[in-house]
Parts: C-alpha cells; sequence; structure tokens
C-alpha cells in the first residue's frame, strides 16, 4: 500500500470508528428516552423510542457496510485488521442495545393507564438504567481511547447491575396475590432483564478493546461463576 493510500486508509478508518461509536450516543439517547417514559407511565415517549430505533439500525447498516468495504478494498493487516474487526462486533451490541431499549418501551403501555406502581421496584429499575447508561458511555470512552483498564472496569458495574437485577426479581415473585400488581411486577422484571442485557453488551465492547490492544481476545467474566 502506498503512503497516499495508507494516509487514505487511515483517515477512512478513523471515520468509521466515529460513526460506530456515535452509535452509543444514540443509545445513550434512547436509553434516556425510555427511562422516563418507565418513570413517568408515558406512552406517547414509548412510542418514539420504538420509531428512532430506525436511526439505530441505519447506522449499524452504515457502519456495517463500511466496514466490509475496508476489508475488502485496503486489505489491512496487524492493529488496524483488528480495529476493523473490532468494530463489526461494536456496531452489532450498538443495535442489540437498541432493541433492548425498544423491549422496554413496547412493555410501557401494557402495564395500563394507571399501573399499580411498587416504588420499590421502580426505584431499583431506574438505578439499574442509569447504571446501564453509565456503562454504555464509558464503554465508548474506553475503547475511543484504548484504555484496557477502564475497559476492566465495567465487569465492576456490571455485577452491581445484576444485583439489582436479583433483586426486582426476588421482590416481583413476594409482591403478593393482586392480579394487575403481579401482571406490572413482571413487566418489570422483563424490563430489568433488558437492562442486564444493555450492560452486558457494554462488557463486551469492553472486550473488544482489550482485544485491539492486546491482540487476545478474553472474557472479562468467568460465566461459570456466580456474578
Amino acid at each position: 500500500m502506498s503512503p497516499d493510500a495508507r494516509v487514505h486508509f487511515h483517515d477512512e478508518l478513523r471515520r468509521v470508528e466515529e460513526q460506530a461509536l456515535g452509535g452509543l450516543d444514540l443509545v445513550v439517547a434512547q436509553l434516556d428516552r425510555v427511562l422516563e417514559a418507565l418513570e413517568h407511565q408515558d406512552v406517547e415517549l414509548a412510542a418514539m423510542v420504538v420509531l428512532n430505533d430506525d436511526l439505530v439500525d441505519g447506522r449499524y447498516l452504515e457502519v456495517h457496510q463500511a466496514v466490509l468495504s475496508l476489508l475488502a478494498l485496503q486489505a489491512p493487516v496487524a492493529t488496524d485488521l483488528r480495529t476493523v474487526a473490532a468494530l463489526l462486533h461494536v456496531i452489532k451490541h450498538v443495535e442489540r442495545m437498541g432493541d433492548q431499549c425498544v423491549n422496554i418501551a413496547k412493555l410501557i403501555p401494557l402495564s395500563g393507564h394507571e399501573p399499580p406502581v411498587r416504588g420499590e421496584v421502580l426505584q431499583r429499575l431506574l438505578h439499574m438504567g442509569r447504571s446501564a447508561r453509565s456503562e454504555v458511555t464509558q464503554a465508548k470512552t474506553a475503547f475511543a481511547t484504548r484504555d484496557v483498564a477502564l475497559a476492566e472496569d465495567l465487569v465492576r458495574q456490571d455485577r452491581a447491575i445484576n444485583r439489582v437485577n436479583r433483586e426486582i426479581f426476588q421482590i416481583a415473585i413476594d409482591i403478593g396475590t393482586d392480579p394487575d400488581t403481579r401482571e406490572w411486577a413482571m413487566h418489570m422484571v422483563m424490563c430489568a432483564r433488558a437492562l442486564e442485557r444493555v450492560g452486558d453488551n457494554a462488557v463486551d465492547i469492553g472486550e473488544q478493546t482489550a482485544f485491539v490492544v492486546t491482540g487476545l481476545f478474553r472474557e472479562f467474566s468467568d460465566a461459570t461463576h456466580p456474578v
């Protein structure tokens, strides 16, 4: 590859990376909307989250195509190849996180106009959402700066999210016999699961950061151990 071609390639690679990481900003915006909709039982805002998923999906398609073009036309090697491969994973996780926001948004209207909200569940759920948002922004920073320590720290936050997820599940089990309350609680368990998956995807992006830097892929946490 000539010097001019290499400069062009690196410019294009930087552009594609910015596009991919910008997808995480779209996810953060979706999280903010869906958490507000959840807190205030705002069905219209929830519907907006569903519609705006087209932006996330569009970003996925743009980055995916651009990455494939880089692979086909430039034949990158070494660190560049790792970065290109990692970006394919990053944008897929972006798309999945967007889908989890949509899953939450679609549950909100099912709870009815004045659902039997239990504060101890809702507050834990909103706490999970804020933690997941923090994970997404940290995953973006870690990848952009190639900060492996910051990427590994995502596991600590993710374990906290997992603990709250289990708390919500236990509360839902013990919530009582009223059918409407139980139904609402089951919807909230599903919302909690969706937020837990957002955190998992953020950790996965952190793992891609370590792969780009070290050339070795490793999972940050052992799935056989309790979280």
